[in-house]
């Protein structure tokens, strides 16, 4: 998976973002400047089309523009909306057939050919959960900038650095 750190120098991925003539947008600082492309590009942006009308204008709440930017504007509330769906599998298939169809379709997966240098095929919230065991268990990995960063601060506030 594609990551960009900005505090590192790194440069984001070319297809993340584009400027306002449509040309990629690499410089995180930036980032201000673009617009963030959809992932997965026509079928992505219909997707999202289809959750923002979900969870925004059937809700009531804002869409496109009018969406607070709650990371600008830290003090206002946001008026965004959420989309939430529930369906009963009884409704289609005893639940016990459900988990072998699943089964079976994950095992599958895990067994797919593999490009060179994948060792491992991740379903959806196996990383997360993997790396939440490993921070519970080693603590959370702070870049040297950002520790350095919070250090002064400390500094300035007269008050004892990160141990």
């Amino acid at each position: 998976m594609a990551k960009c750190d900005s505090k590192r120098g790194e440069a984001m991925p070319v297809g993340w973002m584009i400027d306002r003539e449509g040309k990629p947008l690499t410089d995180p600082k930036r980032a201000d400047e673009g617009y963030l492309r959809p992932i997965g590009d026509y079928k992505g942006y219909a997707l999202s089309l289809i959750i923002a009308l979900l969870a925004g204008a059937l809700n009531r709440a804002a869409v496109g523009r009018e969406v607070i930017d709650f990371v600008k504007e830290t003090g206002k509330a946001t008026n965004t909306g959420q989309a939430i769906r529930g369906l009963s599998i009884e409704a289609f298939m005893p639940p016990a057939e459900f988990k072998k169809v699943l089964d079976a379709f994950i095992r599958d997966i895990r067994h797919s050919e593999r490009l060179p240098g994948v060792e491992r095929i991740w379903l959806p919230g196996e990383q997360s959960h993997a790396k939440r065991l490993d921070r519970r268990a080693h603590g959370i990995p702070m870049p040297k900038a950002l520790r350095e960063s919070l250090d002064t601060v400390a500094g300035e506030l007269k008050i004892a650095p990160l141990v």
